[in-house]
């Protein structure tokens, strides 16, 4: 029977029932209580739209730009590890639909497919890379020259990840890198005959950016031993410092929460700020995303690029973020959905309905270009 999609839960239900449980409850996730994480969500339907009517509709638009890029919405594809798990060749896959439809696409520094297997699979097209600031400088070094050489148009750097926030969901299922492959977790894989063919049919399996790119880490076992001790918490703002004069390419500093910290990031050079909490994944009972938005949009909007990350399942999501001060917004969990149900077709099946909906309920408020978008089409809180 043909399943009719119609929004990103349909795709999140399908991706729940098609994914191994460790990879599935690895997207649906949170830290200790997960507040933070069902606050990002929550929080978003807590704000109030303002219908307009008797306007004339018949022109609209919500393309836009981000750190100079055109896109053909305020929308990018968040970096997300282990996207390969969803599905076989899941980043090359969420790339391709990124670059057919017009956003950018970012590839985790955890990614299973590497930056030269997404630059091969998308023919060059530009996509942006994530970097994770490790103890061992110079494989970060080399990680960045692979970005620049693989022709990545901007670089993300994560802020929020020094020490790992506790998922309970995560160490009950053993998932660690590499992932422990329990009987239980062998069962469950069993019971999932279109994930394992499509895993059967690729060579990527491990952690492409990582494996025969740091010295003494070529097999699995060394990639743990390696893995368990990099998140490096000494990370300050003098590394950022160091990655600034080594990329010449658009900054992008991930990881925002705070006002004072927002101004450091204008201080750095960089070329735009994510408002993040690292999807309810890291400190649980920090502000959800849209909450900790207009705060940092109203201090720094004029002086960087104010982006945000965390909760974002709909279009009408994008447009209260856009009209609170982001210039945009990234989606991590609903493209993963939209992967594990369906691949390539489930990223662009996600990525046309946040675009209606964005376009639609821009439409009911009265506007017809996202750019005039701002906070009056919004209701007073």
């Amino acid at each position: 029977m043909k399943r009719t999609i119609t929004c990103v839960e349909d795709l999140r239900a399908l991706a729940e029932k098609r994914v191994p449980r460790m990879f599935y409850d690895y997207v649906d996730v949170g830290s200790w209580t997960e507040s933070t994480y069902r606050a990002n969500s929550a929080d978003f339907q807590r704000i109030l739209l303002r219908q307009r009517v008797a306007r004339d509709l018949s022109r609209r638009s919500v393309a836009s730009t981000m750190v100079g890029q055109d896109v053909a919405m305020p929308v990018a594809i968040a970096p997300t590890g282990l996207t390969g798990m969803q599905h076989a060749d899941g980043e090359i896959l969420a790339a391709r639909a990124a670059k057919a439809f017009g956003v950018p696409f970012t590839l985790s520094t955890v990614s299973i497919c590497s930056i030269e297997d997404v630059a091969e699979g998308t023919d060059g097209h530009p996509f942006w890379f994530q970097l994770y600031v490790m103890r061992d400088r110079k494989f970060v070094q080399r990680l960045i020259e692979r970005a620049a050489a693989a022709g990545c148009s901007a670089l993300v750097v994560t802020l929020d990840l020094q020490i790992s926030g506790q998922r309970h969901k995560d160490l009950k299922n053993g998932l660690s890198a590499p992932p422990r492959l329990t009987l239980l977790n062998l069962l469950n894989m069993a019971g999932k005959p279109r994930w394992c063919l499509g895993m059967l049919g690729t060579r990527r399996h491990t952690f492409g950016n990582i494996i025969g790119h740091v010295d003494g880490v070529d097999n699995m076992t060394s990639l743990a031993e390696w893995s368990s001790q990099q998140y490096d918490p000494a990370l300050s703002w003098e590394d950022i410092a160091w990655i600034r004069r080594l990329w010449k390419g658009k900054l992008i500093l991930k990881g925002i929460q705070d006002v004072e910290d927002a101004r450091l990031a204008v201080a750095s050079g960089a070329d735009a700020l994510i408002v993040s909490n690292h999807g309810g994944r890291q400190l649980d009972g920090a502000p959800s995303s849209i909450r900790a938005l207009p705060a940092i949009a109203q201090a720094v909007g004029s002086d960087i690029e104010v982006h945000m990350d965390g909760g974002v399942r709909s279009g009408q999501d994008v447009l209260k973020a856009v009209a609170l001060g982001a210039k945009g917004v990234y989606i991590g969990r609903a493209m993963l959905y939209g992967l594990g149900a369906m691949g390539e077709q489930g990223v662009a099946r996600t990525l046309e309905i946040i675009r209606k909906e964005l376009d639609l309920t821009m439409a009911f408020c009265g506007k017809t270009d996202i750019r005039d978008v701002d906070a009056s089409i919004l209701l007073p809180a």
